[in-house]
């Protein structure tokens, strides 16, 4: 299927590597000009080099910069004054409970994984609506719908980008600019390697035992695949997606049991 974003302008958050960098690669192979973002240079060099010799059509940018921070944030804005697509993204918190969320804890979750996304959608929206083109992506998570205990912390920030983007969505529709979010559950990522190691340390259980484990809790029996995730995210980037918005995708191998 052609998508029809050919030559569109996108920047990926915090894309060096997992979800970021699936987007990152499914949106260039549609031909679509990516600007990848990373705290670290050389790292996100090599990911550069990477996807430019995969996809030599396409332009492929960086800019090394930590997107939780007011400079950060600016220096983004500078060196890409426009673009089309806006993927959001940052790590969570780590997992914790009641008695870890202080008040640091809850503004520091706040500032990796609402703000950020926020002012780059308010830096970045006026020109979507002015070239009557936008789509923008916000990775959160499955527990935004359902919520775990020992991830209450980044669920809670991640609905809180998921409301205000609701409310954004219906004021920006009629200018073809849509706002919708990927909600993933164990995709196969560094971050699930750091969750296989947490629960490794917790049960005093061996890799292949914790992964079978955490492959057992979706139902698909199965961790997902980046590019499935990645896929995903460039369909609602097409322009066959332009009546999609304000939706929440679930990217769990059908494991809600929610009935929407």
């Amino acid at each position: 299927m052609e998508l029809g974003i050919r030559g569109k302008r996108a920047f990926i958050c915090a894309s060096s590597q997992g979800l970021g960098l699936a987007c990152a690669s499914a949106l260039a192979a549609e031909g679509v000009n990516i600007t990848l973002n990373g705290r670290g240079a050389a790292k996100l060099d090599d990911v550069v080099t990477t996807l430019r010799q995969t996809f030599p059509d396409v332009q492929v940018h960086s800019v090394v910069a930590d997107l939780t921070t007011v400079s950060g944030r600016a220096l983004i804005l500078a060196a890409v004054p426009e673009v089309d697509i806006l993927v959001t993204n940052n790590a969570g918190p780590p997992p914790g409970e009641l008695a870890d969320w202080d008040e640091s804890a809850l503004l520091g979750a706040m500032q990796a994984n609402f703000i950020p996304a926020v002012q780059l959608i308010r830096g970045w929206l006026p020109g979507m609506q002015q070239r009557r083109f936008g789509r923008i992506i916000n990775i959160t998570s499955a527990m935004v719908k359902s919520p775990h205990y020992m991830m209450g912390l980044s669920t809670s920030a991640r609905t809180a980008l998921t409301a205000i983007c609701k409310a954004i969505s219906r004021e920006v529709a009629a200018d073809n600019v849509t706002l919708n979010n990927l909600l993933p559950e164990r995709v196969d990522t560094p971050r699930q390697e750091f969750m296989l190691q947490r629960l490794m340390a917790q049960e005093g259980i061996g890799r292949e035992e914790a992964r079978l484990r955490n492959a057992n809790s979706i139902a698909a029996k199965r961790y997902g695949r980046p590019e499935e995730f990645g896929a995903a995210c460039a369909f609602l980037c097409s322009q066959q997606a332009s009546f999609i918005s304000g939706q929440n995708l679930q990217l769990d191998g059908g494991s809600c049991e929610a009935l929407m």
